[in-house]
């Protein structure tokens, strides 16, 4: 990594993951922008994690103003965080009317986001996705160097197509491919992709700067590394065993 990396310069902000934990309620409020939620119970979710010791109201949920101001009956001062950037429908699964947010920050050339993605994701799915409890939403995180960067941009570029997971996934269940140009153009052409069209959009500015946009988030939010998640707001570390994914999943759907 080059001393120029805004890694490097910007990767601990916040200091503690008490912290972290209340900001990481920004990205929970994000995922609401445009979209209101379905029902009161991922709301109250979206507020738990600073009910303790006294509670809070997050900015940007649906319960302030635009600029995050508490309600009335709110004593605790709002933190002012970073904003976060809109959150792509097509890097989500699961049921919008899910109880349980899930938001991962992973990077395509992190081992550890690997095992999560081959060991304990399906199982998640089998348990909760497919049974309409938690929605998973992706975050990009490339924070390896040129390699995640190129891998994050073209993940991007199959949601175009609506394929992100499908990219993702044969991304991540290829054993350890090199990140190069054309092993990710193979990858696109195993699983079907327009390769003209992938091409293009790998090639499109807007699309760098949707991955710059969550790289950034993540940097500002202080993330210490991935995979990190957040669980309706409450963050979780690393590719932990599937029974820390289970406690942290039940002890959101039962909060408030």
């Amino acid at each position: 990594m080059t001393k120029e990396s805004p890694v490097a310069r910007r990767r601990v902000l916040l200091g503690s993951l008490a912290g972290a934990a209340v900001v990481a309620v920004l990205a929970i409020a994000a995922l609401n922008q445009g979209e209101p939620p379905k029902n009161t119970s991922q709301q109250a979710a979206a507020t738990a994690i600073v009910a303790d010791p006294t509670p809070a109201t997050p900015a940007g949920s649906p319960t302030t103003g635009p600029a995050g101001s508490p309600t009335p009956t709110s004593s605790v001062k709002v933190w002012e965080g970073p904003p976060a950037p809109p959150v792509d429908a097509n890097l989500s699964r699961g049921s919008a009317q899910a109880p349980v947010t899930i938001v991962e920050f992973g990077d395509f050339k992190c081992p550890n986001c690997r095992r999560f993605a081959q060991r304990i994701e399906p199982e998640l799915k089998r348990r909760y996705l497919d049974t309409g409890i938690v929605r998973m939403f992706w975050r990009d995180y490339p924070i390896r160097g040129r390699d995640s960067v190129r891998a994050a941009v073209a993940a991007r570029a199959a949601s175009r197509q609506g394929r992100f997971w499908d990219f993702h996934d044969a991304l991540y269940t290829s054993g350890q491919p090199r990140l190069t140009d054309a092993n990710l153009r193979a990858v696109a052409a195993r699983i079907g992709l327009d390769l003209g069209q992938f091409d293009a959009d790998r090639r499109d500015a807007s699309v760098r700067r949707l991955v710059d946009g969550d790289l950034e988030f993540a940097l500002e939010l202080g993330l210490s590394g991935t995979p990190a998640f957040l669980i309706n707001g409450e963050l979780l570390f690393g590719a932990q065993p599937v029974a820390a994914f289970e406690k942290a999943i039940e002890k959101a759907r039962h909060a408030g």
